[in-house]
């Protein structure tokens, strides 16, 4: 007969940890999009005055996540920032997720064909008015499918910030695991959450790609 010491606070707990990794994923997210955005349409456009800042983004994207985690948290108590361990979660993420954005970003900007750039030129528009209603709806439809995979890998990639002390699902598991003794259980339910909660996102991001076929 089956018997298990896991209890019901601490389904909770793994829950409060998951929130916690939604949370990180979301403000991670937030920040490299935004800074993608920008980053990504300078490279599109300037691609050799804005090497220096591609070959910084290389470095974001080449060494690894948790040695980044390590290096910025040791770094803020250097210089004397004070910082909560989960905003320097956030910072370090964001910044992993802008190096990666901003090619997402730049290959959707560069798919765009040049014919119609400069059918819309021809029409009138200005640099403005082309980047807005030509280049910017195109771009995201082809950049989307892999600015999604990048929220599923920072989904993922937010177990590392157990490292520097939060408490995020797989931290609160292992937790779990200490205390019970039953690994294979904790983690398959884990394991069950994060595919739960990568499942949502994959729904959500298919339906809205579905929404744009549909007005096309």
């Amino acid at each position: 007969m089956f018997s298990t010491s896991l209890t019901t606070n601490d389904l909770l707990f793994m829950l409060q940890g998951a929130w916690v990794t939604l949370k990180l994923t979301a403000a991670a997210m937030l920040i490299g999009t935004l800074a993608g955005v920008v980053f990504g349409l300078l490279r599109a456009a300037m691609p050799y005055a804005t090497l220096p800042l591609s070959w910084a983004l290389d470095v974001f994207r080449s060494v690894p996540l948790l040695i980044q985690f390590v290096l910025f948290n040791s770094l803020k108590s250097l210089v004397g920032l004070n910082w909560s361990a989960f905003t320097v979660g956030c910072v370090v993420l964001g910044v992993y997720a802008a190096a990666f954005c901003t090619e997402i970003v730049r290959g959707g900007v560069l798919a765009v064909p040049p014919a119609l750039r400069r059918a819309s030129r021809s029409l009138g528009m200005s640099y403005w008015q082309d980047l807005r209603y030509i280049v910017l709806p195109v771009a995201t439809r082809v950049a989307f499918p892999g600015w999604l995979n990048l929220v599923l890998s920072v989904m993922k990639d937010t177990a590392l910030v157990m490292w520097i002390g939060i408490i995020e699902l797989l931290r609160a598991s292992q937790t779990i695991v200490t205390r019970i003794q039953e690994p294979l259980l904790v983690l398959c339910i884990a394991g069950l959450i994060y595919y739960l909660m990568s499942l949502v996102v994959a729904r959500l991001g298919a339906r809205l790609e579905r929404r744009w076929q549909e007005h096309d």
